[in-house]
């Protein structure tokens, strides 16, 4: 039996954990430069440490509605694919352990969330947390666009 720690995150009313293995840091939301010609759901960049990091709105990338960001509005600083990559969440509430034994597959189909982001699904007492994999939430050539975005600047 073995169990992975996961941060607790918000988007709108929904719970999602990503594993802790993803995440450098947790941040609060810091001045974020908007781009020109860049995917709708890179926020832009910002300074974070002396380096420059782009800065991804995980609810467009997701399709899911937006709300105003909040004092509770957080980046989780993750690295994919060698890159330091922030993606902005309502919330970050807590890290808890999960027992692999309770994540299920994730559904091919949850309205508005492509199955390629989840891990899985892991049922709680009284909650049901979708689990992602912050490395897929982006595709090959989102990766290259986001590398791109930091190169130039």
């Amino acid at each position: 039996m073995s169990t992975d720690k996961y941060i607790i995150f918000r988007l709108n009313q929904q719970e999602y954990g990503a594993s802790i293995k993803q995440i450098i840091s947790i941040e609060r939301l810091q001045e974020v430069v908007s781009l020109p010609h860049v995917s709708d759901f890179i926020e832009g960049i910002t300074k974070l440490r002396g380096e420059v990091i782009p800065v991804i709105d995980l609810k467009t990338r997701m399709h899911l509605p937006q709300a105003e960001k909040t004092e509770q509005s957080r980046m989780l600083v993750s690295l994919v694919d060698d890159l330091q990559v922030g993606f902005i969440v309502d919330a970050a509430s807590d890290v808890i352990d999960i027992d692999s034994e309770i994540i299920e597959p994730a559904p091919t189909t949850i309205k508005g969330v492509n199955a390629n982001f989840l891990n899985g699904v892991a049922k709680l007492e009284d909650r049901l947390l979708l689990l992602l994999d912050l490395s897929y939430v982006l595709n090959y050539e989102e990766i290259n666009e986001v590398k791109q975005v930091v190169e130039e600047k």
